[in-house]
């Protein structure tokens, strides 16, 4: 289930490195919950409808984001959460809150990024940042995927992935996230495999550290 917020956001400037908030924020919201610290069954996109100045994103408008995941008593805690404290930060406020119901995602392969995908893996004692143009990135994000799975209790092997490198606008994002750089994806994905696998990924996220504002998709 997805969650589609409108913030209001008149004349408001918010940092670029503003991710740090945005997840604090969704704490917030949470509460204190078993979520923190463990792989996350949940996604979020960027805000959206900021213009970048000099001193950061503008917004003179109302912005949007979304919030998704495979868990429905989690998407109760925030929509609970939000009722009961809409303000955000940087003097952003939660003007609107739509539920979405999973939708039919059975004839869809192709997936546009709401925030960009992030994989991390460990080689003895180096740790490398994937990126799409990698032969590996497919592998990786089954890899992770399948994880998030068996800690949902679903199996279901039959399924690849991999990202759309055709796309003549994807591109390298470099966030930086306290302090620490990640090389991160800005490319739409491919999923073939059953309605199943489809919607887990629509509302988990792919690749690593969803629950900190990546890999969340459209």
């Amino acid at each position: 289930m997805r969650i589609h917020l409108k913030i209001e956001s008149t004349n408001h400037t918010i940092p670029f490195d503003h991710q740090p908030l945005l997840v604090g924020t969704i704490h917030k919201w949470l509460g204190l919950n078993e979520e923190h610290g463990q792989m996350s069954l949940y996604s979020f996109s960027r805000i959206e409808g900021g213009r970048a100045t000099k001193e950061g994103l503008k917004f003179n408008r109302d912005a949007t984001f979304f919030i998704s995941s495979y868990d429905i008593e989690l998407i109760k805690k925030l929509v609970w959460g939000i009722q009961q404290d809409k303000t955000m930060f940087c003097g952003l406020t939660v003007k609107e809150l739509v539920l979405e119901q999973d939708p039919d995602l059975s004839a869809r392969e192709l997936f546009f990024v709401g925030s960009p995908i992030f994989i991390k893996r460990h080689f003895e004692d180096v740790t490398e940042h994937i990126l799409f143009t990698d032969e590996r990135a497919p592998q990786f994000l089954k890899e992770t995927l399948q994880r998030k799975m068996k800690l949902a209790g679903l199996t279901d092997d039959d399924f690849e992935i991999s990202f759309d490198t055709s796309y003549s606008r994807a591109e390298l994002k470099l966030i930086n996230y306290k302090g620490i750089s990640n090389k991160a994806n800005w490319c739409p994905v491919i999923i073939k495999g059953s309605q199943e696998v489809k919607l887990f990924a629509w509302n988990v996220g792919l690749g690593n550290s969803t629950g900190i504002g990546f890999g969340g998709i459209k």
